[in-house]
């Protein structure tokens, strides 16, 4: 099954396949993230009226859910050319999106305290590290493009990452509390593990690229809790929110008054 040397299709029936899984988990991630903020604003739990910095994290986070769909269909369509070309996007697109990542959190802890169902330090702190690795895994990634094992498994671990606001919106967080954070994690790495489920099926070993993102993901998540949860994390939390609307709700996740689903 091997093709001419430069023409950018696949050398065999498995790595065909492989594209096309990879395809298919893209158009998945993507439409699970457009369905919760989606079904937010159709339920009126979403608003457009919002700071003009929500709307630029949107534009900048969408535009990377689009590309991260346009590479794996483009990929699978064996247009190896316009995909390398387009990754480039990724290296100047990734440091925009932790930049506005950084401010949307920072805004919206101020702003309104955060999620409820969150605990405000929680919220901070692991999704500050939780953002800075998925640029991690990003990087990675591009890293190590030419071993094409390595690099699509690494995208969807960030991707999965990507996931979690999306999949958050789906499920009944209030009903979560105070496990809500940990258990919308849990969820959104149901897309690596379908990965490894294939690669398990199809290969008979899960790629080591699996172990060391889901690793990473659970150690992330390991030191933000103890950081979180430290005295240092509870007073930086304090400091930020303090004298803003924020500081008028609990620290801890918490229903709010008269709050029905």
């Amino acid at each position: 099954m091997a093709t001419l040397a430069g023409s950018g299709l696949p050398r065999s029936v498995d790595e065909q396949a492989e594209r096309k899984f990879f395809m298919v988990m893209a158009i998945v991630i993507t439409v699970v993230i457009a369905a919760g903020f989606s079904t937010q604003l159709a339920m009126g739990r979403s608003t457009f009226a919002v700071p003009l910095p929500y709307h630029l994290h949107a534009f900048v986070f969408f535009g990377w859910v689009a590309l991260y769909l346009a590479q794996n269909v483009l990929i699978a369509g064996g247009n190896v050319r316009l995909h390398r070309t387009l990754g480039w996007l990724a290296v100047v697109w990734t440091p925009v999106m932790v930049a506005l990542g950084f401010t949307i959190m920072i805004v919206a802890l101020r702003r309104a305290g955060g999620p409820f169902f969150f605990a405000q330090n929680e919220f901070l702190v692991a999704n500050s590290l939780l953002l800075v690795l998925f640029a991690a895994l990003v990087f990675c990634a591009l890293k190590v493009r030419r071993y094409s094992g390595w690099h699509r498994r690494l995208m969807l671990v960030a991707m999965a990452l990507l996931s979690d606001p999306g999949i958050g919106r789906l499920l009944p967080m209030p009903l979560l509390i105070p496990h809500a954070w940990r258990i919308g994690l849990l969820v959104a790495m149901v897309f690596p593990l379908a990965g490894m489920i294939r690669d398990k099926l199809r290969r008979g070993a899960v790629h080591p690229a699996y172990w060391w993102g889901l690793g990473a993901v659970l150690v992330t998540q390991i030191v933000a809790d103890i950081i979180a949860y430290s005295a240092f994390g509870i007073s930086l939390t304090e400091q930020l929110v303090a004298g803003t609307p924020g500081a008028e709700r609990p620290m801890e996740a918490f229903l709010p008054p008269g709050f029905a689903m």
